[in-house]
């Protein structure tokens, strides 16, 4: 069933959310009771969900200082598949993540908002921050927009047993999106993605072989080698 919710029963618990996404340091964590008060006030969000993120908050106020800020660097800066960075689940490092990021820059600033130089505009909590600040139709609507990446995260932060699963959870629900896990890619261990490449250990077919193994040799006539950078300085020149 689709969230019914008004703008402004929600604007407070999306920046609510926001908030509990952040990195959970002393001074974070010396608020959670006024996030516990404004989720208890506004009510937008079901009794479970409610109850679920209460006890995240429970769990941050209780457990030792540097536990809770361990796990939420576990969780969120080690691994792609948790990343709060929207961007990097749909364009990885790739070019097309800059233009992408500019254009989200300047819908903030048409909207009066603007960052922080530490801030990076696809953060899963800046953009719940602008959503906060929209009409109710274009929040909603906005949130819809993200709620497949929402629910990758949602869907990976289950699979890891985090209590954090509930604030992804709570994001869908207030954009009227269906709470449901859905399959994931099979993500490398962090080990195997920071793994160099063997010193010396050779490449591909077209490159050099392992040491004890055949030597491909590529044998080109003078006239085709000469041909070849002749095309190779016009390239240049054209470039």
């Amino acid at each position: 069933m689709a969230n019914t919710t008004t703008h402004s029963d929600m604007k407070l618990t999306l920046r609510a959310i926001a908030y509990l996404l952040r990195y959970p340091d002393a001074e974070m964590r010396l608020h959670l009771p006024e996030v516990r008060g404004v989720l208890d006030t506004e009510a937008a969000l079901s009794s479970a969900r409610q109850c679920a993120i209460v006890a995240l908050i429970e769990r941050l106020l209780s457990a030792p200082d540097m536990t809770v800020e361990a796990e939420y660097i576990e969780m969120f800066d080690r691994g792609h598949r948790t990343s709060l960075l929207l961007f990097e689940h749909v364009h990885g490092d790739s070019r097309d993540r800059g233009p992408a990021m500019v254009d989200l820059i300047q819908t903030y600033e048409k909207a009066g908002l603007y960052l922080h130089p530490e801030q990076m505009p696809d953060d899963l909590p800046v953009v719940l921050e602008y959503a906060s600040s929209q009409p109710a139709d274009e929040a909603r609507a906005f949130l819809s927009e993200i709620a497949h990446i929402v629910r990758v995260i949602y869907s990976a932060l289950v699979d890891r047993g985090s209590a954090y699963a509930c604030l992804a959870a709570a994001v869908l629900e207030l954009a009227g999106e269906k709470v449901e896990v859905v399959a994931l890619e099979q993500e490398p261990e962090l080990d195997e993605q920071w793994t160099e490449p063997e010193v010396f250990g050779g490449c591909s077919s077209a490159g050099q072989s392992k040491p004890g193994q055949a030597q491909p040799i590529k044998i080109m006539s003078h006239v085709t080698n000469a041909a070849s950078k002749s095309q190779s300085t016009h390239q240049g020149v054209r470039a």
